[in-house]
């Protein structure tokens, strides 16, 4: 069977190899065999391959953060999952055509998911949900800055704001990305800049402003402190620009704003199983109603890893880039 793995460090259409690789077989006590449909390529598989990001403990390795498919086998002793059940894999090694894993280590989900967004469902959409919720107490008409705002996780954010009638100021790096997320349900769009804090506050006044959503670091990190009310609170999530994230103390001392760390899998994954089941039961229903989705700009059989990667890493698409293992490609 297929599988996706590199050996070394770098640029990730350079170091990854679609390669052949021995068949699961029968799935061992306390696990299942998955054929998998299809799989994201998230922005922090190709922080892990360049070296940037927790990845594996050795190489060569298998990749692929996210993945959904149906269950081929499962073992004697598995009760809880059957043949055919649609489950959203959990490991890191899910770009492949089949991948054996422990049943515990899979969610079941909706059959009703178009497989292409149930691929996407496991890192951005509880990203986005948890962010909103868990570090500031939101009321209608308050305000949340972020940057990367035309991400995956960016655009959740701007429909989930919504829905609880928080607004949103989104940060983008180019002129070309406004309008999009214009279209999308943000409120206010602003290019970065030196003189952001006095750009927004032109706009919103002395509105309260009590979060923002880091995923770059570095000056644009310290462009959304600058535009906090007091006692906000700045959530970190993304290593884009591989700098420190930045605030300054008088932010820190005078206006009482903190810096948080937010990785999914610390924050959700140590939960209790019915935490997380729950969380993406709850995410299932939101996409299924239309208030979360995420644009696709290509798919790609395995085959095709390099071209794949390298439009991943171009700046400027229109969306996601999957791989459907099962063969196809819309690139």
């Amino acid at each position: 069977m297929k599988v996706i793995e590199f050996s070394r460090y770098g640029i990730p259409h350079e170091v990854c190899a679609c390669v052949e690789a021995d068949d699961p077989g029968p799935p061992a006590a306390g696990e299942i065999v998955v054929s998998i449909d299809a799989c994201s390529i998230n922005p922090a598989d190709l922080l892990i391959i360049e070296g940037r990001y927790p990845g594996p403990a050795s190489l060569p390795s298998r990749l692929g953060i996210e993945g959904v498919g149906r269950v081929l086998a499962v073992a004697d002793n598995v009760q809880e999952i059957s043949p055919g059940d649609r489950v959203m894999l959990l490991d890191r090694e899910n770009w492949a055509e089949r991948v054996a894993t422990p049943a515990n280590r899979v969610i079941r989900i909706s059959e009703k998911l178009d497989p292409l967004q149930a691929a996407m469902i496991k890192v951005n959409p509880p990203t986005a949900l948890l962010m909103l919720s868990d570090y500031v107490d939101l009321e209608p008409g308050d305000w949340v800055i972020q940057n990367a705002a035309n991400s995956a996780v960016g655009r959740h954010v701007v429909r989930l704001a919504r829905q609880r009638g928080v607004r949103t100021i989104n940060i983008v790096r180019r002129a070309s990305a406004v309008s999009a997320l214009v279209s999308a349900g943000a409120d206010l769009v602003f290019v970065d800049g030196e003189d952001l804090a006095h750009r927004v506050r032109t706009e919103i006044g002395e509105s309260r402003l009590p979060l923002a959503l880091d995923a770059i670091g570095g000056p644009s990190c310290l462009h959304l402190a600058e535009c906090l009310s007091n006692g906000g609170k700045l959530v970190n999530y993304g290593f884009l620009s591989g700098e420190p994230c930045m605030i300054t103390p008088h932010q820190a001392i005078v206006s009482g704003i903190s810096l948080h760390g937010f990785w999914l899998v610390n924050h959700l994954f140590q939960s209790p199983r019915e935490k997380i089941e729950e969380t993406y039961r709850h995410i299932a229903g939101l996409i299924l109603d239309g208030t979360v989705s995420a644009p696709v700009a290509a798919t790609y059989p395995l085959d095709d890893v390099q071209q794949a990667l390298a439009h991943a890493a171009r700046g400027g698409r229109s969306g996601k880039i999957l791989f459907v293992p099962g063969g196809g490609s819309n690139s």
